[in-house]
């Protein structure tokens, strides 16, 4: 179904039994070359020792990192995201300055952004009008390095506003207006999420296949290998094909076995 030469192995779910340090090196034995990662670390800024740790055992290992999340935040308490959170400003930009070393090292390119839950005592219109301007700041800090930033829909999180492709796009829109360059943004269509909202696969790739900069599959239900659930991959991944879609696809599902 997928050619490995256009599967990346996202090494946050595929070897989420081994420590963060040993999964480079557990991924190349398994014959990938390209991976991706959630944000690796428990802090927006981690130290350098820590930073340089991270980075060593990607190139140790050979791989080219494609793809990389920015950090949820303090995940346990339900945070997904600081992006939309208007007290975090000054922690957001710290916190792309970093990313930013890591693009320059590792040249990595496309860097998801959750876009955070809803939160108490914060309307809706305030954040995320500071969601727009830190894309904004992040776009001028990893734009000029080749950088996409990308907003994906999650499921399973009720408070996180982000849940069709049409929701993400919308804020993609204003981004793009805002720094006059379209396509400054992307969307990340992550197909287990978008099915597990109840969207419709083949309305969403025919409607937004020009926004969609990358693409991860876990079959639905259960978020295991494709094959386990009900999505149509073979059908849908051509149908991107077809419509103009020639990046990679990532593996984002724990395995069932």
């Amino acid at each position: 179904m997928l050619d490995p030469a256009e599967t990346v192995a996202n090494l946050s779910t595929l070897y989420a039994c081994l420590p963060t340090g040993d999964r480079p090196s557990a991924a190349a034995r398994d014959g990938y070359t390209a991976v991706e990662s959630w944000w690796p670390f428990s802090t927006a800024v981690p130290s350098a020792i820590e930073l340089d740790d991270f980075a060593t055992t990607i190139e140790t290992a050979g791989l080219d990192l494609v793809a990389l999340n920015f950090v949820l935040g303090d995940a346990d308490a339900g945070e997904r995201g600081i992006l939309s959170h208007p007290h975090r400003g000054a922690e957001f930009r710290e916190h792309v300055e970093v990313i930013r070393e890591l693009a320059l090292r590792l040249g990595v390119r496309l860097f998801c952004v959750p876009f955070g839950e809803r939160r108490p005592g914060l309307s809706g219109p305030e954040q995320r009008a500071t969601a727009v301007a830190n894309l904004v700041h992040a776009c001028g800090r990893l734009g000029p390095l080749g950088g996409v930033p990308m907003l994906e829909p999650l499921s399973g999180v009720p408070s996180y506003p982000l849940v069709t492709a049409a929701n993400a796009v919308a804020v993609l829109d204003e981004v793009d207006a805002a720094t006059g360059v379209h396509g400054s943004v992307g969307l990340l269509a992550d197909l287990y999420h978008l099915a597990a909202n109840g969207s419709d696969l083949d309305a969403d790739i025919d409607a937004y296949a020009g926004r969609i900069v990358h693409v991860q599959v876990a079959d639905h239900p259960g978020r295991h290998e494709p094959g386990t659930g009900h999505i149509e991959f073979d059908r849908l991944l051509t149908r991107l094909r077809s419509r103009g879609y020639a990046g990679r696809i990532a593996l984002e599902y724990f395995p069932s076995r």
